[in-house]
Formats: C-alpha cells, sequence, structure tokens
C-alpha cells in the first residue's frame, strides 16, 4: 500500500504510505492518488481532507530509482503526465484540502503540496526543488500553481537554482498559512479541520470554486498537460542527461 484513506464524518485524512522511502513519489503512488480522489468525491457529505506523509517526510519528491528505471511499455510522455494528472486530481477534489508538511518537501512533493488549498508546515519542514539538477524542468503543473503562491520572480530563482528554503522562508513568502512546532503539527491541522467541517457544505464548495476560478484567471494550469512533452524532451537532450546522471550519482 502506498496510499492510506481514513474517513470520520465530514473529515478524511489521505497520507502517503512509504515512510521507509520518505514518501517519495512512485509511479504507483502517483497513479493512486486519481483513483483515490474521484472515489472521496463520491462522499457528498465529505468537507475537508488532510493531506500528509507518513513518518519523518511529507514527500522527498519523484522517486528517483523509477527515475532512473523506466516501465516498460510506458511512453516517456505518459509516464510523466502522471504527476500532472495526480496534482490536478488533488486540486479537483470538492472538499477543502489541507497539506500537513512536515521534514522533507521536495520536488514533486512541493507541486502536491501547492496543489492544496491550505498548507500548514512545522518547524523541521524543509523545501526544495531539485529538478534543474536531475536535468529536467519543473513538470506537473507545477510553475503556475507556485506562480501563484510565490509569485514569478520567486519561482524562477527557487526552480533554476533548486536552492532549499525553511518553513519559515515559506511561510513569510505566503506560501503556508501557518507554522507550528512538530510536536503540534497534527493537532493543528485537527483543529483546523473541525472548524472547516463545522461550516456549511454548500458555502464551503462554492468559495472553493470561487478562488479556484479566480486563480485560474491570474494563472492557468489548463495547458500543462504540456509539461509532459518538455520532460520528454530533457531525456534527448546530451547535456540535460549528463547532469541528471552526475547527480543521480551523488545521491547514490
Amino acid at each position: 500500500m502506498t496510499l492510506r484513506v481514513e474517513t470520520r464524518g465530514a473529515i478524511a485524512q489521505l497520507t502517503f504510505d512509504r515512510a521507509n522511502k520518505l514518501n517519495a513519489l512512485s509511479r504507483d503512488l502517483l497513479r493512486e492518488i486519481p483513483r483515490i480522489c474521484t472515489e472521496l468525491n463520491r462522499d457528498d457529505q465529505l468537507k475537508v481532507v488532510a493531506v500528509r506523509g507518513e513518518g519523518r517526510a511529507f514527500s522527498a519528491g519523484f522517486d528517483l530509482h523509477d527515475f532512473a528505471n523506466p516501465e516498460p511499455g510506458l511512453t516517456a510522455t505518459a509516464a510523466a503526465d502522471l504527476g500532472r494528472l495526480a496534482a490536478d486530481a488533488l486540486a479537483q477534489l470538492n472538499a477543502v484540502t489541507v497539506a500537513a508538511i512536515q521534514g522533507h518537501c521536495a520536488g514533486g512533493g512541493v507541486v502536491l503540496a501547492a496543489a492544496c488549498d491550505l498548507r500548514i508546515a512545522s518547524t523541521d519542514a524543509r523545501f526544495s526543488i531539485p529538478e534543474i539538477d536531475l536535468g529536467i524542468p519543473l513538470a506537473w503543473g507545477g510553475i503556475p500553481l507556485l506562480v501563484r503562491e510565490l509569485g514569478p520572480a520567486r519561482t524562477r530563482e527557487l526552480v533554476m537554482t533548486g536552492s532549499e528554503f525553511s518553513g519559515a522562508e515559506a511561510l513569510e513568502w505566503g506560501f503556508l498559512n501557518r507554522l507550528v512546532e512538530p510536536t503540534e503539527l497534527n493537532s493543528t491541522v485537527a483543529e483546523l479541520a473541525e472548524l472547516i467541517a463545522s461550516k456549511p457544505l454548500m458555502a464551503l464548495r462554492a468559495t472553493k470554486s470561487q478562488v479556484r476560478i479566480a486563480a485560474d484567471a491570474l494563472v492557468s494550469t489548463r495547458h500543462a498537460d504540456a509539461d509532459a512533452v518538455l520532460l520528454a524532451a530533457a531525456e534527448d537532450d546530451d547535456e540535460a542527461r549528463a547532469i541528471g546522471r552526475s547527480y543521480l550519482a551523488r545521491r547514490r
């Protein structure tokens, strides 16, 4: 099992369940997210979904083992699009989504967190977007999502440099709603979920829809499916491949 779901009344918890891999986003896990989100959208009384990672990380990003080992029969473009479909599924949930972020939140993990409506992190959270060091562009609709939350200048810097940033910086830049001590993360998310769940369902869904329409008018993600083409193209670039191999060698 790579993804765990628990529902109690109007609140559900969706957990990335690969703690021994720092919740790295394998192809199997990415495929599970749209399926689970479709099931959650069938619950007409669901108001809040808390999204979290098991163990000491939210997610270390795309699984480097999967990155280095293509799946037989899966085209590069189709493989590259799995993350975009997962992020879009989270964004399209009817319920309000709250990301609970601790430890590592890297690459695709940052994109999935950005796809959530609200984000709370603990002070031990460390964010990074290392895709450029793998020789690939940030995909999965991550650029428009980050431009919405961080602005274009900050997005350029973080994506082009791959520099790590702290929870305090993420809060200052507007990416986080709250920053709390590690021991308070679960209780803070639970309290916020209970508060939101006490509000009328129709008004919550209307508000979420209105904000999404406004955000799309500012920076749309409707062309994010083209990201997969850019990722696949990076595989044919000699410099990109060399940089990616060097990064993987250092990580090993």
